[in-house]
């Protein structure tokens, strides 16, 4: 009879033993990825709800134009500061030319008009430039104007188009270009794995060309949504596509098989929220109106509202900040290349 009754096997495995099976299993990246999708579910919903649900002004640009430092512009202006509980962020200008001129470049967000005589005023609003900061200036200004005695005439001199009462459909659109530029690099990992570095880069850029195109043409030709300036909004999608589906490569360059997690956070948790689209840059809470300007998403949002709302007034900055985030991605990704997890060995030399 052995001395041990159940054979050496028969003992039951250590903590050590038992810890090194389970680190060899499926189980463990299963339950990594358990704990990492309710942590991103919990900073997903947080992001959101932080920007969103309760957009609050901080700073507004502001044109002022005639007797505003005086009286019933003084009046007015104070009483709005209070009830906003915030600063408005005063641009005198000397004719309503200059300061329209400095609406349609978005400096300002807002012009008051104050006559040196009278006990009335003028307050143009832009909702193309932001329909969330539009709708709280002229409530406000409403409120304030009986409050003051003064009388408020509240004017939208650059409304919505008809088809996007809330202006949020480019916002939409920007969303659809972020996510599926991504999804798209993804899809080509899984089905494409053997492209090589620069067979990779010309299939994000043709899926990005037919996608943004596919985009624009449904919201425009088909919905009727938007009327687009087409070519150019075409360009910012399909740029924004390429742009997202690079960064995903990028990320997959230096994290593997984890490069979800560092896009998902950079594109959709950080830089959707803080895009201006759904609630306006001076809404946002003061870090994210800062931030979001040099994030693809935001610079999509900017580019695209330009383009569609103030022909003639579009700004390089959108532009200068997509193309920075596809160089360095494609920087990264063809310099560290050897890292990817895919591509295909060269063809080895016959011998002569």
């Amino acid at each position: 009879m052995s001395e041990f009754p159940h054979g050496v096997h028969g003992w039951p495995p250590t903590r050590a033993a038992r810890w090194a099976a389970f680190r060899e299993s499926p189980f463990l990246p299963a339950t990594v990825l358990v704990l990492i999708v309710a942590a991103v579910a919990g900073l997903f919903a947080g992001s959101y709800t932080y920007a969103m649900a309760n957009p609050t002004p901080h700073s507004i640009p502001t044109a002022a134009v005639g007797a505003w430092d005086q009286g019933q512009g003084r009046r007015f202006l104070a009483g709005m500061e209070k009830m906003l509980a915030t600063s408005l962020k005063l641009h005198p200008y000397d004719s309503y030319g200059a300061a329209r001129e400095a609406m349609d470049d978005q400096r300002v967000f807002a012009v008051v008009d104050v006559p040196s005589a009278g006990n009335a005023l003028t307050l143009d609003v832009s909702s193309a430039s932001g329909a969330s900061v539009a709708q709280v200036l002229a409530e406000t200004a409403v409120h304030v104007g009986k409050a003051t005695g003064v009388r408020v005439t509240v004017r939208d001199v650059k409304p919505l188009q008809r088809g996007d009462p809330r202006g949020l459909a480019i916002f939409y659109i920007s969303i659809a270009a972020v996510i599926i530029g991504f999804v798209g690099a993804i899809q080509l990992n899984v089905h494409a794995g053997a492209l090589n570095p620069p067979e990779r880069i010309a299939f994000i850029l043709a899926y990005a060309l037919l996608g943004g195109f596919a985009i624009a043409a449904v919201v425009d030709w088909l919905l009727g949504a938007l009327k687009l300036p087409f070519l150019e909004s075409w360009s910012i999608l399909a740029l924004t596509m390429f742009v997202s589906g690079t960064v995903f490569t990028m990320f997959n360059t230096l994290c593997g098989r984890w490069a979800m997690l560092p896009t998902w956070g950079l594109m959709v948790v950080l830089g959707n929220p803080s895009s201006g689209g759904a609630v306006s840059w001076p809404l946002l809470p003061s870090p994210l109106g800062a931030i979001g300007r040099w994030l693809p998403p935001g610079a999509s949002v900017n580019a695209q509202h330009n383009a569609v709302y103030f022909a003639g007034h579009q700004h390089a900055f959108p532009f200068l900040v997509l193309a920075g985030w596809a160089v360095l991605s494609c920087t990264v990704f063809y310099v560290w290349r050897h890292r990817h997890p895919g591509g295909r060995p060269a063809p080895s030399r016959a011998a002569p």
